[in-house]
């Protein structure tokens, strides 16, 4: 059976043609026997022999629709070959070790080998053209797989089954990193310093953004429990703090948190502690970028309004042209922290979203009265991030407890001391180790400083800069007191250089950040009760990193 054209491939002249001898073949078409008046009368009007006539009877009585009486285009049908099984053999063959490789050659590379071949065989050497019908005609998984590999096939070409849908507020959200597509200054030189790290959160249900936090360093399991605690946690202090007068309404716990599979959404931390507070912790299946859609198109749309700002990278090379995102750059990272905040809450949760088809505030509302049950939220908003910090586990010795090579101690311990027979889990804020929190045999957590107290706070980072010095100077066995010394040159260099040298305005601005962000946030003063210490701020929830 003869296939019907697409109608709309068809040119204006032949459908025309189509139209007027559907309108004469239909009746003809509908009877048994044809009368030799009829026939002749079709064929004066038509224009066409009585073999021609009867051959479009034939054809509209198995196909009846007007496109089947098109006049068919000059030349061979499409898809009929006119090489020899032998040539079409070889030209295979040159596709399969050429082409179909990760090298990806070009359908003129491909040409050449078949010429080659050719000659070596005594055949006529096939058209670029010929060739080039044979690279269209090959299936694309088979070709995706060949040029890019498996996973790519299978990310592109694997057809998506399942629908990934929330039925209610908080029921899923999902969380990602981005490298923000805008170079920041730092606060002192206002100089170009780097581009920061977004990390997002997202309820699938409204789209709402449920938190977020921006830092300098790369994405870790810390700044993953600083996006939990700021997208579970209400957000007026936070927004006062900022001195932004908007309501941000999401809070509570979710049921599911949806992350990819890097290195830091796989710490023991983040999955105690999802577990710990009812959270189901699920991982995208792997070669399923589908899944993370939602936060994906979130992160697209915060970028898109980022590259309005100066300093922007934009998205792509070509898109930048020829313009110097380091030489426009203006804003710090608090400023940038400010302008999301406004531009999530004042914007973008208040325009009417393409997909909900109402502005995502809104349909955080109407997700919320959706919810059988009532939102949750901590019990203690200070242990669930302390359930989510990183931590290792260590015994207590009697003159205290060792991490990174330094030394704590605080009368706390003096219970555990030298006759707890396990480790107990400490946990840290890496933005300042000059106090750790140790996780108790009856699950509180207490605060832990120096052991000598006259020790400056300093970050992880410092920490590791200061271990790989004294590495470089082939020095093996180092005391706390050769860290701290190594730590402060190194402050004093960077000092010195950083009016000029923008790796070293980076890492001053990191310091700066962390530990005066450390600072502002001390845990609450119920955990220091009848303590001399208690007037002394320790460090807890802030926006900024280490190394």
């Amino acid at each position: 059976m003869r296939p019907n054209r697409d109608k709309l491939d068809i040119d204006d002249v032949k459908w025309q043609d189509a139209v007027a001898r559907e309108a004469i073949v239909r009746p003809l078409a509908s009877v048994t026997r044809l009368s030799p008046l009829d026939v002749a009368t079709a064929c004066r009007i038509l224009g066409l022999r009585r073999s021609r006539l009867y051959a479009l009877i034939e054809r509209y009585r198995t196909a009846p629709v007007t496109s089947s009486l098109a006049s068919a285009i000059p030349g061979p049908k499409r898809g009929s070959r006119r090489l020899s099984d032998e040539m079409e053999a070889l030209i295979e063959e040159a596709i399969s070790d050429t082409y179909l490789t990760r090298q990806k050659a070009s359908v003129s590379a491909l040409h050449d080998h078949v010429r080659h071949l050719c000659r070596a065989r005594g055949l006529a050497i096939p058209s670029w053209k010929a060739v080039r019908a044979r690279v269209d005609r090959i299936d694309r998984h088979r070709l995706v797989s060949g040029r890019e590999g498996g996973k790519a096939a299978r990310d592109r070409l694997k057809p998506v089954a399942q629908e990934y849908r929330a039925d209610h507020a908080l029921h899923i959200v999902q969380i990602d990193h981005t490298l923000v597509d805008l170079f920041v200054v730092d606060a002192v030189h206002r100089r170009p310093i780097q581009r920061p790290w977004l990390t997002l959160a997202i309820d699938v249900a409204s789209r709402m953004v449920a938190g977020f936090y921006l830092s300098l360093e790369a994405p870790s399991s810390a700044s993953v429990a600083l996006a939990m605690h700021h997208a579970v946690t209400p957000k007026a202090r936070w927004l006062a703090a900022h001195g932004i007068d908007l309501d941000w309404p999401v809070s509570g716990l979710p049921d599911i948190v949806h992350v990819d599979n890097a290195r830091e959404f796989r710490g023991r931390a983040l999955a105690r502690g999802a577990a710990e507070h009812g959270i189901s912790l699920i991982h995208r299946p792997v070669a399923t970028p589908h899944y993370g859609g939602h936060i994906e198109r979130m992160i697209g749309t915060v970028m898109g309004a980022v590259h309005m700002l100066p300093g922007t990278t934009f998205s792509t090379i070509a898109a930048r042209g020829d313009y110097d995102p380091e030489r426009h750059a203006l804003m710090t990272l608090d400023e940038l922290e400010c302008w999301l905040a406004l531009e999530i809450v004042g914007r973008y949760h208040l325009d009417i979203h393409g997909s909900l088809h109402l502005p995502p505030n809104v349909a955080w509302r109407d997700a919320v009265d959706r919810r059988r049950v009532p939102l949750r939220h901590p019990h203690d908003e200070q242990r669930f991030l302390y359930d989510f910090l990183p931590f290792e586990e260590r015994s207590i010795r009697r003159d205290g407890l060792h991490l990174f090579g330094l030394r704590y101690w605080d009368d706390v311990l003096s219970p555990w001391a030298g006759r707890l027979d396990r480790r107990l889990r400490i946990k840290f804020d890496p933005r300042d180790l000059s106090c750790v929190f140790v996780e108790g045999p009856d699950g509180v957590h207490w605060p832990v400083r120096y052991a000598d107290l006259r020790r400056p706070r300093i970050t992880l980072g410092e920490h590791r800069h200061a271990l790989a010095a004294l590495k470089q100077r082939g020095v093996r066995l180092t005391d706390e007191q050769l860290i701290f010394d190594t730590i402060e040159a190194q402050r004093g260099l960077l000092e010195a250089a950083a009016a000029s040298t923008k790796a070293a305005r980076r890492q001053v601005e990191r310091r700066n950040r962390s530990l005066v962000a450390a600072e502002r946030h001390p845990p609450s003063p119920t955990v220091f009760a009848d303590r001399e210490e208690e007037a002394t701020p320790l460090p807890l929830l802030a926006v900024e990193e280490w190394s």
